[in-house]
């Protein structure tokens, strides 16, 4: 169990030794057109198949007041060798400078995950994760690929956000508040007059 601990930190460093790459920019709200992505547009993990890798898919959400997010990313192998060791994505939110690796109250802050890639349910030889949240920050953010690509491996994915309206209700609510409200001061205002 120990070796096994010690093995998966060893991965986890050499990812997160990478070279950290922004490989596309979604731009603003995605959808499920313009929100797909491929490792293969960039050549592939890390730029080439193989070896340690950080990915960035940038994106930013412009709006509001809360987007409903969701990405799946997978990898499906032909040979055992493109099988992608370690392989985890999370979402960051890229703090108030909209960087990248900011620092102090810039900082990135981690929003989604991370999450490790599992067998995929039917199909045989892939690996694959997938996540939804709802997200309230407005800016910028990218979802972080890392891992160690082995042959000729590459990933594929989709990030879709969709603009979460305020509930028809909750503008009922808010009026039956202020009704409420200008009844109780025309109440008090009829006592002190009589």
């Amino acid at each position: 169990m120990k070796r096994l601990l010690l093995t998966t930190a060893a991965l986890f460093a050499l990812a997160g030794s990478a070279n950290a790459a922004t490989v596309v920019n979604l731009g603003p709200n995605p959808n499920s057109i313009s929100g797909a992505f491929s490792s293969i547009a960039f050549g592939g993990t890390g730029g080439t198949g193989s070896g340690a890798f950080s990915d960035q898919i940038n994106f930013s959400l412009v709006g509001g007041p809360a987007f409903l997010t969701i990405a799946s990313v997978t990898n499906v192998y032909a040979q055992a060798s493109d099988f992608i060791t370690g392989f985890t994505g999370r979402v960051l939110f890229l703090g108030a400078d909209g960087v990248l690796g900011g620092i102090g109250a810039n900082a990135d802050t981690t929003v989604i995950g991370p999450t490790a890639a599992t067998a995929c349910p039917v199909t045989p030889n892939c690996q694959g994760f997938a996540g939804t949240a709802i997200l309230t920050l407005v800016g910028n953010y990218a979802l972080d690929l890392s891992g160690i690509g082995g042959g000729t491996s590459g990933y594929g994915g989709n990030l879709a956000v969709a603009q979460v309206p305020l509930p028809g209700a909750l503008a009922l609510f808010a009026g039956g508040l202020l009704g409420l409200g200008m009844l109780t001061r025309r109440k008090k205002h009829n006592t002190t007059v009589a």
